[in-house]
């Protein structure tokens, strides 16, 4: 594995931001080719992103127009859909098929946690893949994780066959009570593990920092993206051999590219300024949803959870003036979903989301901000 920039497939470029599957397919393919013809060639797909049209998207752009010497892929068992030992050989396979190769050169087990590493245990997934990579049809087997540092040891302990591991990584979850990235990190060096970093942006949140956190940055370097500052943070963590980014423009994949080609590591002084701008964004954010959407599937009420998290989030940094803003995006939501006060406290958001995120109660300040806003008049 060479240069350490991977491409994100969870979050493509669309023509439309309300369907998951319309992808902007001259879009996607541009920032494909450009992303290879810069030298890199790591591609993380997974059977459920884009309502599980990820992977076909891959396939075209990708795989039937590079040869299968240019990149490398990754997927992912969709730990959350497989229900018997069987379904683990139908998917993989139909995974093959979406994909159109004959190997991945990484496979994961999909967000790992307390429930799926059950699961994963019931139906002897570990060597499900242990049988894959024999078969040459895997080239590389590891998991994403997404739970305690303490699960996450007793894991590589009982699974030393695990050749790498995938970690949410990120400079404003490193010493985070609830996703413990530092700690995480550690235990899998401990083990001796390579680390894949996932969410270095936190889902893009760290693409876009309050002003006062922007300008500690720019002073020191009014050159470096604000991106660039949370996926050089991630790639200069000793042990880590690619960092992912959702790439869905141009302008993303050549700002990446540009510092990534020739990784400098954070030095002293931008690890005290990120420190810094850590506990400027921790006072400014409400709800640390990264928008993986995993919460949204089979929701009873088709609740937007993402979209009015992100929603609030804007809104407690709004002034007076552009709150409307922020409603008047909610009442778009609301014609086509349930609204917040919808939720019936089921709780299988809870059971999905990898940040542990209490939703229902998050549902209910998002409820109190939005759903008793008086309605504007309507127009004549």
């Amino acid at each position: 594995m060479a240069k350490k920039l991977g491409f994100g497939c969870m979050r493509l470029p669309l023509l439309d931001k309300d369907d998951q599957t319309s992808f902007d397919t001259k879009t996607i393919n541009n920032l494909v080719d450009t992303f290879l013809q810069k030298g890199f060639t790591y591609f993380d797909t997974a059977y459920v992103y884009h309502s599980y049209m990820s992977e076909e998207a891959v396939r075209a752009a990708l795989v039937q127009r590079h040869s299968r010497e240019e990149f490398e892929l990754a997927t992912k068992l969709p730990m959350r859909d497989i229900k018997t030992v069987e379904d683990q050989e139908k998917v993989f396979n139909e995974q093959l098929e979406k994909c159109g190769v004959e190997y991945f050169d990484y496979y994961l087990l999909h967000n790992i946690g307390v429930i799926s590493y059950k699961k994963a245990c019931e139906l002897d997934s570990f060597s499900f893949g242990i049988q894959k990579k024999q078969e040459g049809k895997i080239k590389h087997l590891g998991m994403s994780f997404h739970d305690t540092p303490e699960l996450l040891d007793e894991i590589l302990t009982a699974h030393p066959e695990l050749d790498f591991v995938q970690l949410q990584i990120n400079y404003i979850d490193w010493e985070n009570p609830s996703i413990q990235s530092r700690r995480c990190y550690e235990i899998a060096r401990k083990h001796h593990k390579p680390i894949i970093v996932m969410e270095p942006c936190k889902g893009g949140s760290l693409a876009l920092v309050p002003e006062k956190a922007e300008k500690l940055m720019k002073d020191y370097n009014p050159e470096a993206s604000i991106p660039s500052w949370a996926i050089r943070f991630a790639a200069s963590q000793e042990g880590v051999i690619m960092v992912l980014s959702g790439m869905n423009s141009m302008e993303q994949v050549l700002d990446n590219t540009s510092y990534m080609a020739d990784l400098k590591p954070l030095n002293e002084e931008e690890y005290k300024i990120i420190n810094q701008v850590s506990e400027i964004i921790n006072e400014n954010t409400a709800i640390p949803c990264t928008t993986c959407r995993y919460c949204e599937k089979g929701c009873p009420q088709n609740i937007a959870i993402a979209d009015y998290f992100a929603l609030y989030n804007s809104s407690k940094r709004a002034t007076s003036n552009n709150f409307s803003s922020q409603f008047v995006y909610y009442l778009n939501l609301v014609a086509n979903h349930g609204k917040a006060s919808d939720c019936i406290d089921c709780k299988q958001c809870e059971e999905a989301c990898p940040q542990h995120l209490q939703i229902t109660e998050h549902l209910k300040d998002v409820s109190a901000t939005f759903d008793v806003t008086p309605q504007f008049p309507s127009r004549k």
